[in-house]
């Protein structure tokens, strides 16, 4: 559910009318409802209430420092894959003993840092990053919180870009070799093992590939009790999915009913990483017609958000809703939703049937809270979005719309190039 709903025919964020805001910041920009979000996060989390847990929201979904406080007051921890995202979620007040570090690629410094502000726990994804990690925290004197992450070999049923949990995929270690690797870690002196992690993809909409997992991890659990190791946290990760357009994934107490049941008598402490299934569907893209292009082959609805806004149509070929700001009696057009950019791949929506529109006019692109600011970029020199919470009757910029100034702000001309450019004559 959300509360971007029609009143009198004009759209509304809560009790917010969303050409209040538009008229306000300009477009485009990015609309969350604040309502939405803590109704999202208070199912998911009270879906779990019964067993041991921990809800680490997945960063990578939304990072704005507004969301995470949001959800920080709320309880949640975070789960990050960078330095980057873990000193957000600490300046937005989320707790590093609620903070567990994902992620194939950490730095060296990036492992300090975690290991410094005293996390839960680190994922490991590769034996390297394990010598790594020992190597640090044996320089600070310290001992890592670790788990080991898995990779089951379950086909998620989800688009190949974003399912991270079959052998061919560069997350993880296999769950056949990981055995060993806990043997290895085992032995290392500055190294905690407290759990075993897995992660198997995005947007997920059956419960089966979830299930599977958990199978698969009770297994290799009673495998590495055998060896004399103590497994107190089971990550099980995130990946459940949202309505875009006529999916229907599991609600989320559906679904934990089923993880609960499948852990059996389990009491170890349950990480979930939901980032998706509580930013997704909270968030809207809102954009301004500029132009309706006709063609002999195809139509154009040329609007001012471009695939450097909003990434996932171009990259995934998503579906992502697309209604009128203002309800209007118009003839129904098939068109492509476009924006500004110089490539082809620049577009919103493909072959969709909408009222004309005219020039001025304000389209919502729904479902755009999850992967949208976060994946957004200056590519042709755009500044990126603002982003708008909305509370009730009220609502707050929680990010500025960046300038032309900010474009170049840290950049520099080296002073070997600095002075008048020469005249050429034309």
């Amino acid at each position: 559910m959300h509360h971007f709903k029609y009143h009198q025919g004009i759209l509304q964020a809560e009790a917010v009318p969303v050409p209040r805001i538009a008229e306000a910041v300009g477009t485009p920009f990015y609309l969350y409802s604040l309502a939405t979000l803590e109704h999202h996060y208070q199912a998911f989390d009270q879906a779990f209430g019964r067993v041991p847990h921990l809800t680490c929201f997945a960063l990578k979904a939304n990072p704005n420092l507004a969301v995470l406080r949001i959800f920080a007051r709320m309880g949640a921890g975070a789960d990050i894959v960078s330095g980057g995202e873990l000193y957000r979620a600490l300046k937005a007040g989320i707790a590093p003993e609620r903070i567990v570090y994902s992620g194939v690629g950490k730095k060296t410094e990036e492992i300090e840092f975690a290991l410094k502000k005293k996390i839960f726990m680190l994922n490991v994804e590769s034996p390297e990053e394990m010598r790594l990690i020992d190597q640090v925290a044996g320089r600070l004197k310290k001992k890592a919180p670790v788990a080991i992450r898995v990779n089951p070999d379950i086909d998620a049923k989800t688009h190949p870009y974003i399912s991270t949990g079959l052998k061919k995929n560069k997350f993880g270690i296999n769950i056949r070799e990981s055995l060993e690797e806990y043997r290895l870690a085992r032995d290392l002196p500055h190294v905690q093992i407290k759990g075993v992690d897995c992660h198997i993809g995005s947007q997920l909409l059956l419960t089966g590939p979830f299930l599977e997992a958990v199978e698969k991890l009770k297994k290799l659990v009673t495998a590495l009790e055998a060896l004399g190791l103590t497994i107190s946290v089971l990550d099980l990760g995130g990946g459940l999915g949202i309505t875009y357009h006529e999916e229907e994934p599991p609600r989320p107490r559906e679904y934990a009913r089923a993880i609960i049941q499948a852990l059996g008598r389990e009491s170890r402490t349950i990480i979930l990483e939901p980032g998706r299934v509580l930013v997704g569907n909270a968030g809207i893209l809102v954009t301004k017609v500029l132009y309706v292009k006709r063609g002999e082959e195809k139509n154009f609805i040329i609007v001012d958000a471009g695939m450097n806004d909003l990434l996932r149509p171009s990259l995934y070929g998503s579906f992502h809703g697309l209604l009128p700001v203002a309800k209007k009696k118009a003839p129904a057009i098939q068109a492509d939703v476009v924006g500004p950019i110089c490539e082809s791949g620049d577009f919103l929506a493909k072959d969709r049937t909408l009222p004309l529109p005219q020039a001025g006019d304000l389209l919502a692109v729904m479902s755009a809270g999850a992967y949208g600011f976060s994946m957004s970029s200056n590519y042709n020199a755009r500044p990126r979005a603002a982003e708008v919470l909305s509370r009730g009757r009220e609502f707050d910029i929680i990010r500025k719309r960046e300038t032309y100034a900010d474009l170049v702000a840290l950049e520099r001309i080296p002073a070997f190039l600095r002075g008048k450019p020469k005249e050429r004559n034309l």
